[in-house]
């Protein structure tokens, strides 16, 4: 939500102190549309702005000063310390999207530097600590391993899905979905959205009663069951115990036991091989894009010949730029998390050899539209989701998918689904001529 630039000007450098009000007006520029209010008395901006920020602590300030941007922003709003006036913690889209036109941070000289330090104080610049929802810095994971090793990779995944299953049962809904849904119209409902996005993948994927789908980072089985309904025989594998406890209970009460199966793994440890088809929705994210040669290449060596495969992720809406993740985003939603453009995806999955992509489509309005449905959830469930998660974790979350609207809303991230099937010795495949499913 906020970018960084150089400015010497826009504080006074005199020997006046200033009213944390004042320094934040001229951080941001001056101009607010945006009200600001904080607890020494100080306000800036119009008086009738419908949005705007209550810096309510002193702990609050340390932690805007000690992690300017997103960061601190996030750690003084998670532990309750800044308000955001004007929208509900749950669904916080509209202050959001009102804010992100002042939140454009200047980085004050050293001059102007020394003048905020003598009007709030030389404590408020000595560190503290995060919120407990904080991830540690990356320097500090590689106690935990490699960047995408396997006990990593665990760690990374406990910390975002192993939140609550209740949590999540409120704020995805009775699908318990956590990846974009698929609106066959702008009034379709979450539910038939995500039940809409699994008959997309199934019908791309070509699948039919007697086959082998393995279905990998699969959540909470959503597609798991789906196919398993349709005679599929099915293997799932996430690294969640959490989900893996909640799929495998699931597909016993709808009685699925026979075709389905949710394993408490690591994707790369599942032995079996000669699937018709493998899926893969919503686990690039967390690869890392110097893995995906051999990520690619796994799923490849699964498939028989003429097997399809289907990768749905978020991405960047170009290929030239950097692929981790924002402070906010690494330290608070997706430790170690990359995205990049779908063409790289595309060109890697093709380098690997024997594989043929045949189709991708983007899906970016639709996440924004799933995002929407999440918040919607999150409000309704508040008091339950509080009680449940703490309230710093629910605000975290609200802010999170809000946040992340706002991303797809403009273009700054993206959703697709790129095909490909795996071709036999001679380069051939048996695909129709045409797109084969209704979209």
């Amino acid at each position: 939500m906020t970018t960084f630039r150089e400015t010497s000007s826009g504080l006074d450098t005199g020997s006046t102190k200033m009213s944390l009000a004042e320094i934040f007006e001229s951080l941001l520029g001056g101009n607010l549309q945006i009200r600001i209010t904080a607890y020494d008395g100080s306000s800036a901006g119009p008086i009738d702005a419908p949005y705007g920020l209550n810096l309510k602590t002193p702990r609050g300030t340390t932690y805007l000063v000690t992690a300017p941007g997103d960061l601190g922003l996030a750690r003084a709003y998670i532990a309750g310390d800044l308000e955001l006036i004007g929208a509900h913690p749950g669904d916080p889209y509209e202050a959001l999207r009102a804010l992100a036109g002042d939140l454009e941070f200047t980085r004050p000289s050293a001059l102007a530097l020394a003048q905020i330090a003598r009007s709030i104080g030389l404590e408020h610049f000595k560190p503290i600590a995060p919120p407990p929802q904080e991830a540690v810095p990356r320097w500090r994971r590689f106690a935990e391993g490699f960047r995408h090793s396997k006990s990593r990779d665990a760690e990374v995944i406990h910390y975002h899905y192993d939140v609550s299953n209740t949590f999540y049962e409120w704020v995805l809904g009775p699908s318990m979905t956590y990846t974009c849904a698929v609106y066959p119209d702008r009034d379709a409902s979450l539910e038939s959205a995500q039940d809409n996005k699994y008959r997309l993948v199934y019908d791309k994927l070509r699948l039919k009663p007697g086959d082998r789908l393995l279905d990998i980072g699969c959540g909470w089985g959503g597609m798991v069951r789906y196919a398993a309904r349709r005679g599929v025989k099915v293997i799932g594998a996430t690294l969640s115990a959490e989900q893996a406890e909640w799929a495998q209970k699931a597909i016993a009460d709808e009685g699925l036991g026979e075709l389905a199966e949710v394993r408490h793994s690591d994707y790369r440890d599942v032995p079996e091989g000669d699937f018709d088809a493998v899926s893969s929705i919503g686990l690039t994210e967390h690869i890392g894009v110097s893995n995906y040669p051999a990520y690619f290449g796994f799923m490849r060596d699964k498939l028989r010949d003429g097997g399809m495969l289907l990768n749905h992720c978020i991405t960047r809406p170009d290929n030239s730029g950097r692929n981790r993740a924002g402070s906010f985003i690494d330290r608070y939603v997706f430790p170690d998390g990359e995205l990049t453009g779908s063409g790289k995806i595309i060109s890697k999955l093709q380098d690997i050899g024997g594989m043929e992509v045949v189709h991708e489509e983007n899906f970016r309005e639709h996440y924004a539209m799933t995002l929407r449905d999440w918040n919607v959830n999150l409000v309704e469930h508040w008091d339950e989701a509080v009680e449940e998660v703490g309230e710093g974790t629910a605000r975290l979350w609200g802010l999170y998918m809000a946040g992340c609207r706002i991303g797809f809303d403009r273009n700054i991230i993206q959703l697709h689904h790129v095909l490909a099937t795996k071709l036999d010795k001679f380069g051939n495949s048996d695909l129709p001529l045409r797109p084969w499913w209704d979209a």
